[in-house]
């Protein structure tokens, strides 16, 4: 495993991370075990999660499977913003966004959730318009102070909030953010102008999600959407299947047949085409079965060069 700077920060994270979303959800004690076992052994030191996956169950089926490592040889990440408890008995009105208030008591309940003292990066799922930025960086650099996370981040911020945030920060001598979470992939590169610049301008290392487009660019998907899989699945598929366009399934057929001729996984080709960018610090990674998780850490190792950049550039463009 290699490992690189979250940003401008003296903390290292692993250049893949693993992650929860959607594949963690179900609350299987033994495979989450199983698989950030094998996360671990293979040298990933990165772990991600929120507090509003598998609606505040999936929080607890990652500290669960994290207790045999010790505590300082992980780096442990979650997020807050979403909504996710049920409105019963009474409607809360502060269930939600980046407030002072919703920000410290979901960090708490994060804490107890994930039986951890601490979080090594706490991050702002989205940003919130109803609340002042000045409030939310003076309420993350609060935590960061109590000791209750050591970092804060960002998570599909753009540019001119993520420069706002910094500017704040740093005019009131408040601990600033280190990290953006953006989608990025083969197929989903929009953060590439307008967010890039930013993080390298103001010293903000990307740990990117859905490196893999949710599977379809590891050449399960190359001739359909299964029913049986995650794409034909009415609620996980969600995001999935709106990628399924004529256009991106021959660029990844096309993908597909250079991963061939170099005699590599698809997603190898996939993950190294992500870390290839200095801005990006980690590729977060799902995984169901320990042989998928394997084969994405052994991306890492892969050389890239440029005969391999202009191939996949004149596939992508």
């Amino acid at each position: 495993m290699n490992y690189r700077h979250l940003g401008n920060s003296g903390l290292l994270v692993s250049e893949i991370g693993f992650g929860s979303w959607l594949t963690l959800d179900g609350g299987d004690l033994n495979r989450a075990t199983e698989l950030h076992r094998v996360a671990y052994e293979a040298g990933i030191n990165f772990f991600d999660t929120a507090n509003a996956y598998g609606a505040g169950g999936t929080e607890p089926v990652v500290g669960h499977a994290l207790r045999p490592f010790p505590r300082e040889t992980y780096v442990l990440a979650t997020k807050v913003f979403w909504p996710y408890e049920p409105d019963w008995p009474f409607p809360t009105a502060n269930d939600r966004g980046l407030s002072r208030k919703h920000l410290h008591q979901e960090m708490d309940k994060s804490l107890r959730r994930l039986g951890v003292d601490y979080l090594d990066l706490y991050q702002c799922h989205r940003y919130d318009e109803h609340t002042p930025l000045e409030e939310t960086c003076r309420a993350m650099s609060d935590l960061v102070e109590r000791g209750k996370a050591l970092y804060w981040g960002v998570s599909e911020w753009t540019g001119p909030q993520i420069e706002a945030a910094v500017s704040i920060c740093e005019a009131a001598g408040w601990h600033r953010p280190i990290s953006n979470q953006p989608i990025y992939n083969m197929l989903d590169r929009h953060w590439e102008e307008g967010v890039f610049p930013t993080t390298a301008k103001c010293g903000l290392g990307n740990v990117c999600f859905s490196p893999l487009a949710e599977g379809m660019l590891t050449g399960k998907y190359l001739d359909a959407s299964p029913d049986d899989a995650r794409a034909g699945d009415e609620k996980q598929g969600v995001f999935l299947r709106r990628r399924f366009t004529e256009e991106n399934i021959e660029r990844v057929r096309r993908l597909a047949l250079v991963a061939a001729d170099l005699d590599v996984p698809m997603s190898t080709l996939a993950l190294r085409w992500c870390l290839r960018r200095s801005e990006i610090s980690s590729c977060i990674v799902g995984a169901t079965r320990s042989a998928q998780l394997l084969e994405n850490v052994a991306a890492v190792d892969f050389a890239w060069d440029d005969s391999i950049e202009a191939k996949v550039t004149a596939i992508l463009g």
